[in-house]
Formats: C-alpha cells, sequence, structure tokens
C-alpha cells in the first residue's frame, strides 16, 4: 500500500502538494500555540489545567480543520484534473492509476494537512503536560512550552532552508523572526 501511494503520488506530482501543506500547517499550528502560550503567559496566575485544555482544544480543531479543508479542496482538484485528462484521451479513466490517484490522495493530503498542527501542536504541549512530574517543567510550565513552540518553529525554517536549498541557520531563523513578531505585536497589544 505504501509502494503504491508513493508511485501514485510521483505520477501526479502530489508530494509538492503534501510537502507545502505540511510546512504551512505546521507552521499555522506551531504560531498559534505559541500565541495562546503568551496570551495565557500575558493574562497571568492561569491555571495550568486551563491552559493546557484550550490549547488542546484549539490544536484539535486546527487538525480537523486541516484534514476537512484539504479533502474537499483537493478531492474536487483531483476530480477535475481526472475529468479533464479523460475529456483529452476520449476515454473513462476510472479504473486507472490516474483514476485510483483522484480517490487515494486527496485522502493522503488530508491526512497530512490535518496532522501536521496536531503534532506539532501535541509536541508543543509536552511541557505542559509534564509540568507535575518533571523539573524545570513544573517551575516554568508556559515558558518551556514557549522554547518548544520557538525550537518546532525553528526546526520548520531549516526544513523550509532544505526544501530550497538555502542555508539552513538563515531558513531557521528567518522563521523565528516571524515568532518574535508575533510575540512582541501580542505584548504590545495585551491590556495591561
Amino acid at each position: 500500500m505504501i509502494e503504491q501511494l508513493i508511485w501514485l503520488l510521483n505520477i501526479t506530482r502530489s508530494q509538492v502538494i503534501a510537502r507545502r501543506y505540511f510546512v504551512v500547517n505546521g507552521f499555522d499550528g506551531a504560531l498559534t500555540m505559541l500565541g495562546l502560550l503568551v496570551g495565557f503567559y500575558v493574562s497571568e496566575d492561569v491555571r495550568l489545567p486551563v491552559v493546557i485544555n484550550a490549547c488542546l482544544g484549539v490544536a484539535i480543531a486546527l487538525g480537523m480543520s486541516g484534514v476537512s479543508s484539504a479533502y474537499i479542496s483537493e478531492a474536487a482538484e483531483k476530480q477535475r484534473e481526472l475529468r479533464e485528462l479523460e475529456k483529452a484521451m476520449v476515454t473513462d479513466l476510472g479504473g486507472s492509476a490516474h483514476g485510483q490517484a483522484a480517490r487515494l490522495l486527496p485522502l493522503f493530503i488530508a491526512f497530512v494537512n490535518g496532522m501536521a498542527p496536531l503534532a506539532i501542536s501535541l509536541v508543543i504541549l509536552l511541557p505542559l503536560w509534564l509540568a507535575p512530574s518533571i523539573e524545570p517543567f513544573s517551575t516554568f510550565p508556559l515558558e518551556s512550552s514557549f522554547a518548544m513552540a520557538l525550537i518546532m518553529i525553528f526546526l520548520l525554517g531549516v526544513y523550509l532552508g532544505q526544501v530550497s536549498h538555502t542555508f539552513w541557520l538563515w531558513a531557521g531563523l528567518q522563521t523565528l523572526l516571524v515568532a518574535a513578531a508575533t510575540t512582541a505585536l501580542i505584548f504590545t497589544l495585551s491590556p495591561g
């Protein structure tokens, strides 16, 4: 099954779409978690279970939104591509590799699109879950998750550097710059 999926990705060049969705929605998940954590930090005296539940709710919503929106849009695009190819070839391609790709690839791309923000968000939340039992997470839970968010954002930048064949450090620093600007805006606009 995995070999067939890779083959379908290759013949349709959909691996580029899946990679793009992974980075875009992964970045959305990381930046959203960062924003929530900074928002809770500036709010002061927020209980840890409230932070965890709010962040988990947002992570799940990002995942569900990613899965459903990508499936709807990719299924429509793949069906359009298949119909255009069938029209050009004057034949039904429903049973062909292209027909199979039109059915399976929207599911795969939707999975990538939804799992990227969910998985990255869950990694960012790890210090919050571990806070009751592990130092220094117990002393600085929000700060630890904030640091994890910055690490994930930096790693996404490094990955983009590899994709674009640019210097990995510069690419990572560019994404950290976005995180710094986001954090600064939240601090600037927060009342109090």
